[in-house]
């Protein structure tokens, strides 16, 4: 008798480096979604931006109308203004910086958690505008500026522009993770 004929047929197993995707179920094809744990925080990061309520000077009543309803900067996750540092994440530096102001804004900015940004509006925050005289200082002087918004005052629209603008650089960050977990 021949060994042949006693031996069960092979039937190929699955290897064990197959693709898994290879076999979803029809029920979760439109519900499996794969990122990085990067790009999960800065998605949150970037669409719950909290303000601070921080005007000092005209520029600061078009930071208040890009709030109401012709605008509506909720749109953007962006208008829970503030009235605490603590509770902020975006100082937007709306008006003329003065030397007595600025030990003041500086405390401020030193007083929000990481991560912070700053939106520096109009032209009297970025370089004293009109007003170009010894009381006055640009506020890259004091603190750290990650969007410039030019205009005096500058329309609510480039203020919520300026808004997508650092949406997008906070979407592009790297090393978020190791950020949070104070490994950078």
């Amino acid at each position: 008798m021949d060994l042949r004929e006693y031996r069960p047929e092979l039937v190929p197993a699955g290897s064990m480096f197959d693709k898994v995707d290879l076999v979803v179920p029809d029920e979760f094809h439109d519900s499996i979604l794969t990122t990085t744990l990067d790009s999960a925080i800065n998605w949150a990061r970037k669409n719950s931006i909290w303000p601070m309520a921080f005007g000092l000077a005209c520029c600061a009543i078009e930071m208040m109308s890009m709030c109401a309803s012709r605008y509506d900067i909720s749109r953007f996750g962006a208008e829970v203004f503030r009235g605490s540092p603590r509770q902020s994440d975006l100082m937007i530096v709306a008006g003329r910086v003065s030397n007595k102001m600025a030990p003041v804004v500086r405390k401020l900015y030193q007083q929000m958690p990481e991560p912070r940004w700053v939106i520096s509006m109009g032209a009297c925050a970025t370089s004293t505008g009109v007003f170009s005289n010894y009381a006055l200082i640009p506020v890259n002087q004091v603190i750290p500026v990650d969007i410039y918004v030019p205009g005096c005052p500058p329309r609510p629209e480039q203020l919520i522009y300026s808004i997508t603008l650092l949406q997008k650089k906070i979407e592009q960050e790297k090393g978020t993770i190791k950020k949070v977990l104070n490994l950078a």
